[in-house]
């Protein structure tokens, strides 16, 4: 009923979708999150989510607008107006440890050609910079240099000013989606399916001005690379569109591990649907990854993948965590994992140990076993019936937010002040731990009759 209220409600993909897709009744006790708050200031699709502090996060996206929140109360703090197109990256620039003005700044980049610097506690544009030659994709901040840089169909490097102090010639039409810093004064730029290791060279006595070295070329992948993190100081993990996963040494730049083809030839398919789930490279694409100190979250196609960095190989799996493409993975606290899709669902899984059946090594390990030849399908259940052997944990649904009418790009997560995800359908939603929230309405009471008297009266 309450998807219908707010605004609509999810479209099952299909039949087939439809029955593999796990699903959780209307009692949802582990889902502490069961009150919810709509907020609205955005006319178009809502892209981007960025915390700004403890209790301040900000909102952006194709209406080219930047809105600041509250995020205990839902109050809209900061409006900020300055882009006439979409808007394509967003983060933060926090201010120096030994600077007197503390203010946080916003660094947003457009479909404009632009780039602007916010002051998002007085919501004053600081500056605006019009030089480039294409739209910039992403932008990352280098905290160590107090650097900030910008990647487009180039990559340039600013400072805090914003004056340019380096920038690259032209590296591709398709232009650098993503950006990490990585040891040794380098960063790591996906370029179609390539990655550049850039070197910075900061001022010295022999040299005046900053310069940027291109270090080496890393081609191991097949499509183009949709996600790049740092998952901790020893690594890195790069995915693509046609799902591979490649985790890469964060100091040379080597192959660690690599897993290809998240894919599973179920035996409930005959061979022509087989062959049709396999020509859909849009179910394995790689969104995007979360991390701890012992896994990898892998958002791949319509699925949920957990990668163990240890014994590098999947421990858990959920083939159709959604009805569509899963765009953005995070974790909660208590070994919880937060999803949400296309289909605009959001979901909260918990990791979970089962009981291992004893089972004969599977040696090609457990996704390079599919290769791209013919196999007969009886090989094909041998393989799946050790492959599900080898999963040590399971993803569990525990809980099914359901209140955006379209597609959820994203989330945040406030200990204190619970979820904020946002939709193509313009909105932003607060989602709250009812039963917290419900304590701290009556304590407000309590204290409010206990300042008026009437609690002793009451007695």
């Amino acid at each position: 009923m309450l998807r219908w209220l707010i605004g609509g409600g999810r479209e099952p993909q299909g039949l087939a979708e439809k029955s593999s897709l796990q699903t959780i009744g209307e009692e949802q006790t582990q889902n502490p999150y069961t009150e919810l708050l709509v907020l609205k200031a955005h006319h178009d699709i809502v892209r981007f989510l960025v915390q700004l502090d403890d209790y301040r996060f900000a909102s952006a996206g194709d209406d080219g607008i930047v809105v600041v929140w509250n995020a205990q109360t839902g109050e809209k703090l900061l409006e900020l107006n300055g882009h006439t197109q979409k808007i394509t990256a967003i983060t933060t620039f926090p201010s120096l440890e030994a600077c007197e003005e503390k203010n946080q700044l916003i660094l947003t980049a457009s479909a404009d050609k632009t780039v602007i610097v916010w002051d998002c506690d007085t919501g004053r544009q600081v500056r605006k910079v019009s030089c480039f030659q294409s739209t910039v994709k992403c932008l990352a901040v280098l905290r160590r240099l107090d650097v900030w840089l910008s990647g487009g169909n180039a990559l340039y490097v600013w400072n805090r000013n914003l004056d340019l102090l380096c920038k690259t010639g032209h590296l591709s039409d398709t232009g650098i989606s993503a950006l990490i810093e990585v040891p040794k004064n380098c960063v790591v730029a996906a370029v179609g399916k390539e990655l550049i290791i850039f070197r910075l060279v900061a001022p010295s006595e022999g040299s005046l001005g900053w310069g940027i070295l291109e270090v080496k070329r890393l081609l191991d992948h097949q499509d183009n690379i949709l996600s790049l993190v740092n998952v901790n100081d020893l690594s890195f993990v790069t995915g693509s569109h046609v799902g591979e996963l490649i985790i890469w040494d964060i100091r040379n730049w080597t192959v660690q591990a690599c897993e290809r083809n998240f894919w599973d030839p179920s035996p409930q398919l005959d061979a022509q649907q087989e062959i049709k789930l396999c020509q859909k490279p849009n179910d394995i694409s790689i969104h995007h990854f979360t991390w701890d100190e012992e896994n990898i979250f892998v958002a791949v196609g319509r699925g949920l993948y957990v990668y163990n960095l240890e014994m590098k190989h999947v421990i858990a799996c959920q083939k159709t965590a959604h009805d569509s493409n899963v765009l953005h993975v995070a974790r909660l606290p208590n070994r919880q994992l937060i999803s949400c899709s296309e289909d605009g669902s959001v979901r909260i899984w918990e990791l979970r140990e089962k009981q291992q059946r004893a089972a004969e090594p599977v040696p090609t390990g457990f996704f390079n076993m599919w290769g791209f030849g013919r196999v007969n399908k009886q090989a094909c259940h041998s393989v799946k019936k050790q492959q599900e052997n080898a999963t040590s944990c399971s993803l569990e649904l525990i809980g099914d937010l359901i209140g955006h009418s379209s597609s959820v790009e994203m989330f945040l997560y406030f200990e204190d002040h619970g979820l904020v995800t946002c939709s193509a359908d313009h909105l932003v939603i607060l989602w709250r731990n009812g039963e917290r929230e419900s304590g701290l309405r009556s304590l407000k009471l309590f204290q409010k009759l206990e300042e008026n008297g009437d609690l002793y009266h009451a007695v």
